[in-house]
């Protein structure tokens, strides 16, 4: 699809702008970016079937930015874009993958040492040049080594926002031929991680098309985006995109198609582990099939689904995102997997910002858009005043939004619909674990919650008991993004989880599941602890416009990796039951 190769082209487009200090123009690139980004639907369809108007009608992308678009789709190439790196010639994205290097550094960087490229950034800061650049300094220097050693390692890993969306239009595209039986993601991605090294996608063929392989193999090597074809075969083909992601694709026969995705979906340790249980009942497990030795012939005797599979081995089916070996297995052998959260079992989203925080989107258009997911509540929870980049709320601008909020609740009564606007704030964990918000104005809320935003190299004790501080507060009921990572750009802050964990649930202090793709946060290990130990979880997206609530999903996915039910996530709970929960500690 062309969504992504457009969205790296505006987001580094958002870094040039803001290089030269133009205002609001960042901001719509980058907004752009994210937008396409997650787009389930290629924008070249789109733009096929109604124009550029039909470019226009996409939340967040206006004529401007659809009118570049359609030159990058008749040229493939964006001239004001081209402009931009001739006159600094860096790799943008590249060199912004570094915690804390912004355009503005690049820019510096640039014109002081010429650096274009992260091996000749690391190289200056290895002989100790950039210290002694204005701005800069020797903590400055240090801190961008280490960041180069962060994003070296993430290297080949793509986020799952970036390899789903691909993944999925590949199938979407697949899906219009006559001869595509069934066509599913396997892999990694099927199982949700975090971040995903390549793409494995399996297919079957209907019956009525005997060379619906070879039809299928051809159309799969010469889709859009694609610049390598690393193997060409009528049962497996594999091929590189833009992105440099890399994608199989398997064509198996309908027989074996459960067995087949049993084995491709993994992991490799869960695999190992069901083969052993297939090994000591007598059986063979493998790609092909279940197979039981009869009169000396070995006979399948399933294969056909990935149900009747794990039947055939005697477990019963276990969710993809359980498939990690860590005991799934024994769960299963006695009785005692957990009923994981569905996708379609969140009842709100309780992390959201509004156009009064410099988010996109009114509190009446938040609302909107999440009536239409279906949801019965939203949640109004703007930065605070210590966040003065997002135009964080003070103690008058909340009680001003409140009286906001109460009015468009009294107009869904009068209205009768059973929609609830509830409103809190995000507000901010100061050094010492204070809130910059007085206590007499976070009492007036339906809920606060509370974030770390600011100095993330603190020690690990000083950063543990500065949040327990917060968890402690009486109207603090959920922490945002606990841990603070940004997946491939920011490891966690130091932390003792093992003490939150302890303090959220003597306080009945929820943790959040930060379902904006480059947080996932809290990951999937720490989900576990908490369910075991009985601490309440939040899925939340941290939207900044109406758009970002698709972003629930992958929270879903997060939580369900994380074994968590629907008793764990206070947000999969009827209205009555929240209030309860966030009543006064």
């Amino acid at each position: 699809m062309k969504n992504q190769e457009l969205a790296s082209i505006f987001s580094a487009m958002a870094a040039y702008l803001e290089m030269d200090e133009i205002p609001f123009k960042p901001q719509a690139y980058e907004k752009a970016a994210l937008i396409l980004e997650n787009l389930p639907v290629d924008v070249e369809e789109i733009y096929k079937r109604e124009g550029e108007k039909g470019l226009q009608k996409i939340p967040g992308i206006g004529k401007r930015i659809a009118n570049k678009i359609v030159e990058y789709l008749h040229t493939g190439k964006i001239k004001e874009y081209e402009k931009m790196r001739k006159k600094m010639p860096v790799k943008i994205n590249e060199l912004m993958k570094v915690e804390g290097l912004g355009p503005k550094m690049i820019k510096e960087l640039y014109q002081h040492l010429k650096i274009t490229n992260l091996e000749q950034l690391e190289k200056a800061a290895q002989e100790g040049k950039i210290r002694n650049l204005p701005r800069f300094g020797l903590k400055t220097e240090q801190n961008i080594l280490q960041g180069i050693q962060f994003v070296k390692r993430s290297r080949g890993r793509f986020l799952l926002s970036e390899a789903l969306p691909l993944a999925e239009g590949i199938i979407a595209s697949l899906k219009k031929l006559p001869q595509i039986d069934k066509i599913v993601i396997a892999g990694s991605l099927r199982r949700r991680k975090e971040t995903i090294g390549d793409i494995d996608l399996l297919a079957t063929i209907k019956p009525d098309y005997p060379q619906g392989a070879k039809k299928v193999m051809n159309t799969f090597v010469n889709l859009p985006g694609i610049i390598k074809v690393w193997d060409y075969g009528l049962t497996k083909s594999s091929v590189r995109f833009k992105k440099k992601i890399d994608v199989d694709l398997r064509v198996v026969k309908a027989d074996e198609f459960g067995s087949a995705l049993q084995y491709f979906t993994g992991s490799k340790e869960h695999n190992i582990a069901t083969r052993k249980i297939a090994i000591s009942k007598g059986l063979k497990l493998n790609e092909y099939g279940v197979f039981r030795k009869i009169r000396g012939k070995w006979k399948k005797i399933a294969g056909a689904t990935e149900e009747e599979v794990y039947q055939a081995i005697g477990l019963p089916y276990i969710e993809p995102e359980l498939r990690t070996n860590r005991g799934e297995i024994e769960a299963a052998l006695q009785g005692k997997l957990p009923r994981i959260i569905k996708y379609n079992e969140i009842r709100g989203d309780l992390h959201n910002h509004s156009s009064w925080d410099g988010g996109k989107n009114s509190i009446r258009e938040m609302a909107e858009a999440a009536r239409l997911m279906g949801y019965e509540y939203i949640g109004i929870t703007d930065h605070t005043k210590f966040l003065r980049i997002e135009h964080g709320l003070d103690e008058k601008q909340l009680l001003d939004q409140h009286k906001e909020i109460e009015k468009l609740n009294a107009e869904f009564k009068k209205q009768k619909i059973n929609f609830r606007i509830l409103h809190g704030c995000e507000a901010n964990i100061l050094n010492d674990g204070s809130l910059d918000i007085e206590d007499k104005v976070l009492a007036q809320l339906d809920y606060v919650i509370a974030g770390v935003h600011s100095r993330f190299k603190m020690k690990k004790e000083e950063m543990t008991q500065r949040i327990i501080r917060a968890i402690k507060n009486p109207y603090v009921k959920i922490i945002s993004h606990p841990t603070g990572r940004l997946i491939n750009r920011r490891d966690a802050y130091p932390l003792d989880i093992d003490k939150i964990l302890n303090a959220a649930l003597e306080t009945n202090t929820a943790l959040e599941i930060n379902a904006c793709p480059e947080r996932l946060d809290l990951n999937d290990i720490n989900i576990r602890k908490a369910v075991e130990k009985g601490v309440k979880l939040a899925i939340d997206t941290d939207s900044h416009e109406k758009t970002h609530l698709q972003y629930i999903h992958y929270g879903i996915a997060q939580a369900r990796r994380g074994w968590a039910t629907p008793k764990d996530i206070i947000n999969s709970w009827p209205l009555p039951k929240l209030l309860r929960f966030f009543q006064k500690k």
